[in-house]
């Protein structure tokens, strides 16, 4: 059984919403960070990234930093560009990007679901990432950027959300990347118990996105815990924001590779090297710099790519695909077929022959690489929210960089105070 809440969200003010939200911290460098803030007062990545307010030489994750972010918050709650909600509710939170919607609800999740294994993820942290993360949250004494779930469909919920989508938006902007963002409020009690109780009937809810925030938020609360030892388990510190989408609401993008070298081989020899665990489907001209003449893989087991300044569709051999929810995925086969046997990447994590690019960034990206500092481009076939569902089930871990999901949800647009 999930536990999935309402809280009292601290909210931007109607009229600055739309300036305040703003994409995830770590979407950025620090030069990138402190360029988006300019000329923007109301950013939220003021406060996420507070190095933004001081010069070079003061250290990223230095004590200043975190209070800064602190001030910067509690500063705009006090003189009114946020509002507090005065009883506890949910909200719908909806995403349109390219015509696609994408509607979840907003909430607080429940710390020892993510220790007891019922919100289940998919991917490895690294302790110096939280790190930075658990600190901005302990020193806020909030959490400020949610957590992206996701739920096997609930029609009850459904329901609710159809019908609250009907009436007045809270929010209704369009960001400057293109994507429109609502936000709604659920607020009568019937409708709120319908949430509560449908969620509460899921045994698994599954990390999409954010398992550092997830990480780093669950951790905050396991440390006020052995702060106020007689906690009875409602105070806000054992609860972390989320916003849940259900399944049949999500798309999981492409996540590419580039490799620096082909490891010895010259293209004719790689070619004949890679026919041994796939077969070449169909291969293009020479491709024009933006991609469009790009051969897309259509399904599962096929993959794109670009070498010697040209687009070869190819196809995994059927005896060498796997029904393991790891082994199987297409990024898996890619690593254990091609990218460590052939080009001789062992670990994708550390080896600086490699690098990774979002689907968002199209096949056009993958081209300029390869004429900038690659040698060869793979476009994959997307992993499948199923096969995400399938891997967490398993209690195992998905290899590095297999799922890119868009849009972003923006933060600043949700607090959750934890005191």
């Amino acid at each position: 059984m999930a536990t999935i809440k309402p809280f009292r969200a601290i909210r931007p003010a109607k009229d600055k919403a739309s300036r305040i939200a703003a994409l995830p911290y770590d979407v950025y460098n620090r030069a990138e960070a402190k360029e988006e803030v300019k000329d923007k007062p109301f950013s939220f990545l003021r406060i996420d990234r507070a190095e933004t307010s001081f010069d070079d030489s003061v250290d990223t994750y230095a004590d200043e930093v975190y209070q800064k972010a602190h001030d910067l918050l509690w500063e705009m709650v006090e003189r009114g560009d946020f509002v507090e909600e005065e009883a506890p509710c949910y909200y719908i939170y909806e995403l349109t990007m390219d015509g696609r919607v994408q509607t979840g609800i907003v909430a607080c999740a429940s710390i020892d679901d993510y220790e007891n294994a019922v919100i289940k993820k998919h991917e490895n942290t690294r302790a110096d990432k939280e790190a930075d993360r658990i600190r901005h949250v302990d020193t806020c004494d909030a959490q400020t950027g949610p957590i992206f779930l996701a739920y096997r469909n609930r029609k009850d919920i459904d329901d609710v959300v159809s019908r609250v989508k009907k009436g007045e938006a809270l929010y209704d902007f369009v960001a400057d990347d293109g994507v429109r963002h609502r936000v709604f409020v659920i607020d009568r009690a019937s409708d709120i118990d319908t949430v509560r109780d449908s969620f509460s009937g899921c045994n698994e809810i599954y990390i999409a996105d954010g398992h550092h925030r997830a990480a780093s938020a669950v951790k905050v609360g396991l440390k006020r815990r052995t702060e106020h030892p007689g906690y009875t388990g409602e105070e806000e510190f054992n609860f972390f924001l989320s916003v849940l989408f259900p399944e049949q609401e999500l798309s999981i993008m492409d996540y590419n590779r580039v490799v620096m070298d082909l490891n010895g081989y010259d293209p004719r020899e790689f070619l004949e090297e890679l026919e041994n665990v796939a077969s070449i489907l169909e291969t293009s001209a020479p491709a024009a710099e933006d991609g469009i003449d790009a051969l897309r893989p259509s399904k599962k087991g096929q993959f794109s790519m670009f070498l010697d300044d040209t687009w070869y569709l190819c196809e995994f051999l059927p005896e060498l695909l796997s029904d393991d929810p790891v082994d199987g995925l297409d990024v898996a086969l890619l690593q254990n077929l091609v990218l460590e046997p052939l080009l001789g990447i062992k670990d994708p994590k550390t080896d600086k022959r490699i690098d990774f690019v979002g689907g968002i960034r199209g096949y056009g990206e993958l081209v300029r690489r390869c004429h900038a500092d690659g040698r060869v481009a793979f476009a994959m076939y997307p992993t499948q929210i199923s096969e995400l569902f399938a891997v967490a089930d398993a209690g195992r871990l998905m290899p590095p960089k297999s799922t890119w999901f868009e849009p972003k949800l923006r933060s600043g647009l949700f607090i959750h105070k934890l005191s």
